[in-house]
């Protein structure tokens, strides 16, 4: 592991703004695709309830490789590299056309084939749905549709890291908004075409892929990189980022990898399990997706930046910029989930034919899940830390001991604790694999603490003290919710939502932080 090239300054240095205005367009955009997402989840829940969990699967499976591939090990690896040429000013377009054509020789092949062979991949993933065979070919028949979206989305991400890097942060993060609103159009207009309604779900999907990918090439044109693709492998630029791939494929995916082996052991539990843990991965994903995603969008650019221009200084400030936000947004959104499971669960999904019995375990795996969104966030602001450095051995070492901590844990809990216990497993192994990436960090001289820290936690905790006390004096009993109309719940939601934030805001101002003070490294 390299040492870093200077010596990192112990006083505070500052952290351009265009970080936080950066941040919060693509938080913007993100925010108003996860309340459609929201809004698409509520509305299949009152369709099709707890028998969704066919197309939850074969769903899962492609965005389980996109998330790999496509935004996962690829943005990883390729973004570094593309940097480099950028502020280097080598040929972009050459790397744009070459880097493409690769990606199209790899995962088309692969798309044809996982669609052949869609029985089988069933299988591997839900092998607890062989034990109804007209589920099994439900959902093998649902893959065989949603499957080519990966290679739509797959050089959708990839156009996306390009405009990314040339600072258009909003059009990639407004580009998922457009799978929201094909899934909500295929669930209110395509259901009645279909003899199984669930298979208007799968055209949605594959239409959102054409759409998306159709919506980003002309801002790709614009900046004068769009080339017919063109495999190169022998290409040094393809050659470097295959390389950083590779091992990027375990770190970067871990959580997903996880989520995967619940989906597999949760097949095994009674008819509703993977609907209860998709919803309530869902909610617990809002968050994650508007802050935490977006700050790691915007840093893993500017640090790649940073480590191509030998700044050390500046590469730690702005990761320690990002833990202070990730703080900031992480430690309240955390708390609201675990204490507001059942409201939250009760006013989103509580219709058509989604039951009381249903809102009880989706609360419960919130919950879970909920407990473990700090360690989330904090991954997808600690990981960029080593791949801006193009250091990937590290997050695959700290990744595979993660994976297995999580199959470690979910093998007591799933028998303790149900489907339930598969949240807590992925939680307990996330907050293990955020320790150690820091640790890593540290260790490594890639990042050293800014001056303030203490000050900082210290608001963090009274704020929240503050946050938690209104929420918990306020809130109605768990079976009055159930009893509560459609929008008395919204009513009493809108409510406790202002109040907590609003105590919450208030008491950060009343202890001094501003605006500016998110701004800079230091949090002062």
């Amino acid at each position: 592991m390299s040492n870093p090239e200077t010596p990192v300054n112990p006083q505070p240095i500052p952290v351009k703004s265009g970080l936080l205005r950066s941040s919060s367009i693509v938080s913007a955009m993100t925010l108003l695709s996860r309340v459609l997402g929201l809004f698409r989840d509520i509305l299949v829940a009152s369709y099709f309830g707890a028998r969704a969990d066919a197309f939850f699967v074969a769903f899962k499976i492609p965005n389980f490789f996109r998330r790999l591939f496509a935004e996962g090990a690829f943005s990883v690896a390729f973004v570094p590299v593309l940097s480099e040429y950028k502020v280097q000013e080598k040929d972009v377009k050459a790397l744009v056309k070459a880097v493409s054509g690769t990606l199209l020789a790899i995962i088309g092949p692969f798309t044809i084939l996982a669609v052949a062979a869609a029985p089988l991949l069933t299988w591997v993933f839900a092998p607890g749905f062989a034990a109804n065979p007209e589920k099994f070919a439900l959902t093998s028949d649902l893959l065989r549709i949603t499957f080519p979206y990966l290679l739509l989305i797959s050089l959708t991400a990839f156009y996306g890291s390009v405009l990314n890097t040339y600072g258009n942060f909003a059009i990639p993060a407004v580009t998922p908004v457009l799978l929201n609103l094909c899934l909500i159009l295929a669930t209110y207009y395509f259901t009645p075409w279909f003899d199984e309604p669930l298979m208007a779900l799968a055209w949605g999907v594959m239409l959102a892929g054409v759409v998306q990918l159709g919506f980003q090439l002309p801002f790709v044109m614009k900046l004068g990189l769009l080339a017919l693709p063109k495999p190169a492998f022998a290409d040094s630029g393809v050659k470097r980022i295959l390389v950083l791939m590779v091992p990027a494929l375990f770190g970067v995916s871990v959580s997903q990898i996880n989520l995967l082996l619940d989906v597999l052991l949760a097949s095994f539990l009674e008819t509703g399990s993977v609907s209860w843990l998709y919803y309530s991965d869902r909610l617990a994903q809002l968050p994650l997706g508007v802050f935490a995603i977006a700050i790691a969008v915007v840093i893993l650019p500017s640090l790649s930046k940073k480590h191509a221009g030998k700044d050390q200084q500046q590469f730690s400030a702005t990761l320690d910029w990002g833990l202070r936000m990730v703080l900031l947004i992480g430690v309240p959104s955390a708390l609201a989930l675990v204490l507001l499971a059942t409201p939250l669960m009760a006013t989103m999904f509580y219709r058509g034919e989604i039951t009381d019995y249903d809102v009880q375990n989706m609360s419960l795996s919130l919950m879970a899940y909920g407990a473990g969104l700090l360690a989330f966030m904090l991954i997808k602001v600690l990981a960029p830390g080593f791949y801006a450095r193009q250091d990937t051995k590290t997050p695959v070492k700290i990744g595979i001991r993660a994976m297995v901590a999580n199959m470690v844990f979910n093998l007591p809990l799933v028998l303790l604790l149900a489907h339930t216990g598969l949240a807590l497993a992925t939680t307990l192994s996330a907050y293990l694999n955020a320790f150690w990436l820091f640790s890593g960090l540290r260790k490594a001289g890639y990042y050293q603490a800014q001056s303030g820290w203490g000050r900082w936690a210290l608001r963090i905790v009274v704020a929240n003290s503050v946050m938690a006390g209104v929420l918990v004096v306020m809130n109605p009993g768990i079976d009055q919710w159930m009893l509560f109309s459609e929008w008395q719940r919204i009513s009493w939601m809108l409510a406790l939502v202002t109040a907590g934030v609003g105590s919450y805001g208030a008491s950060l101002l009343l202890m001094g932080v501003r605006l500016r003070d998110l701004s800079a490294s230091t949090g002062s």
